[in-house]
């Protein structure tokens, strides 16, 4: 898990290139662990748009009376080396038979595409970017340098003037790699560390030693480029509070301009989650009981305060930024808002009306098909796979997106874009979120503005403001 975005999200760090963890109903109770949502609606909400009466539209018209003067950008690549435990991003292990030179062929027609269906009736200029995965620098040096080629003469991104940020791994972090990221314009990399502590790299099922990390923030830090995020993750089986801690000082002895802290979920057809089913055929107890969330908020609680303590202030449930740390560009690389163009398999595109992707699968085998897939196709001129943004989901997405964050909404921004009240819109939203303390009452009239506690549990108030086609299409999918 890596952070590119923010929901925010980016880094799905973990992320991102990353969604929900599959939450399908409505919440129960006050569970703190629901649903992690850094995007809505979530792509197990998608459906194959050759299925929906208006069939598979042509980029073309959809780009066709979009603002395009500050475009996203967004290359996704699904290569790992490994898989870790925790991990269901659309990734798969390794890459044979010249699989990622196929597929950035099949990147560059994409990309090639859909410039063309951006058009020139007026100047496409993109305000951010970020290559996410998977993990990007699985890529050699050279292919990495072709990347950026695609995003710089196929889409016509100026990677050097505008924020770009990348995700790695502490394996794939090689001095020649991150050579061609600090010259092509790199500002900010993320660092998927998840715990300093091997045996609890272990329990997690990732393969790494600290002194293997340690040396890749030592050459990610030669490399001079400027923001720095490590990723870190609570909630590990038999990690303590010291455990913890001793995560946070050593990640905070490199002074990563943000640090990302992520609760751990046990998600379906994972590797912890085929461990966590045969563990409950054997009578073991549930691995999302009370117990585990009461540990994972000390843990969260404990993180929170260190870092605030120690010069960081909280962008929302899951970022943190060095107070002192150089600006991250526009959004903070969020990937929410309109006008992001996705390319790769794994990437989501967001118009105003149609979000879209391809097919979406956690199960290997099912993600190897899709990349084949992706890479025999000469024809990407139309959208394959996606969900249409209606008025009221406009309104949610917006609402959603900006109370996760710790600034908070302003009403005013909200009525100006929409006419209407957040308030009035979401009465019965609004009013659980205050019943339980999640909403920070001294923020006066002029801030919806979650408190403290509100933070501590975003992944229960996310999922509340799910509508109900959206929580019936993700309850209707079948996991793959």
């Amino acid at each position: 898990m890596t952070s590119t975005t923010t929901a925010t999200t980016g880094t799905d760090p973990a992320t991102t290139t990353a969604g929900t963890t599959g939450t399908t109903a409505a919440t129960t109770g006050t569970r703190p662990y629901q649903s992690y949502v850094y995007a809505y609606p979530h792509k197990t909400a998608y459906r194959p748009l050759g299925d929906h009466p208006a069939g598979r539209p042509l980029l073309s018209r959809l780009w066709a009376g979009e603002r395009k003067d500050a475009l996203s950008l967004y290359l996704h690549i699904p290569f790992c080396e490994v898989r870790c435990g925790f991990c269901n991003l659309f990734t798969r292990i390794g890459a044979p038979d010249e699989l990622t030179t196929r597929y950035l062929d099949a990147l560059d027609r994409q990309a090639t595409a859909v410039r063309d269906a951006l058009g020139d009736d007026e100047p496409v200029r993109f305000a951010a970017a970020a290559f996410g995965g998977g993990t990007p620098t699985f890529l050699t040096a050279g292919e990495l340098e072709r990347l950026c080629d695609i995003a710089e003469k196929r889409m016509g991104a100026d990677l050097r003037s505008v924020p770009l940020s990348v995700e790695t791994s502490p394996s794939t972090a090689t001095a020649d790699r991150l050579t061609v990221l600090a010259d092509r314009g790199t500002t900010r990399i993320s660092i998927g560390v998840q715990s300093f502590v091997d045996d609890e790299a272990r329990a997690a099922v990732r393969p790494q030693h600290r002194s293997e990390v340690e040396a890749a923030l030592g050459r990610i830090r030669d490399a001079r480029i400027p923001v720095l995020n490590i990723d870190l993750i609570y909630g590990i089986d038999g990690q303590t509070e010291e455990s913890w801690h001793t995560s946070l000082e050593a990640a905070l002895a490199w002074r990563p301009e943000e640090l990302y802290l992520y609760p751990l979920y046990v998600r379906p057809l994972t590797g912890l989650g085929r461990l966590g089913d045969a563990a409950r055929t054997t009578g073991a107890p549930d691995s999302a009981d009370s117990a585990w969330d009461g540990q994972r908020l000390r843990l969260y609680r404990a993180g929170r305060d260190h870092l605030l303590a120690r010069g960081y202030e909280q962008v929302s449930m899951r970022m943190f930024r060095r107070v002192d740390a150089p600006p991250a560009g526009p959004g903070d690389h969020a990937c929410q808002t309109d006008g992001m163009i996705g390319l790769g398999c794994g990437a989501r595109s967001y118009t105003s009306s149609l979000h879209y992707s391809f097919d979406y699968a956690v199960e290997m085998r099912e993600i190897r098909g899709i990349i084949d897939g992706f890479t025999a196709t000469q024809d990407f001129s139309r959208a394959e796979v996606g969900r249409y943004v209606d008025e009221d989901e406009a309104r949610r997405r917006h609402l959603l997106q900006s109370l996760l964050q710790a600034d908070g909404l302003a009403p005013a921004e909200y009525r100006a874009r929409f006419g209407t009240d957040p308030g009035s819109d979401f009465p019965a939203e609004l009013a659980l979120f205050a019943g339980r303390g999640w909403l920070d009452d001294s923020a006066g009239p002029g801030l919806l503005r979650l408190s403290p506690e509100g933070l501590a549990h975003s992944d229960a108030l996310g999922p509340e403001l799910f509508s109900p086609a959206v929580r019936a299409a993700m309850a209707a999918y079948e996991r793959k």
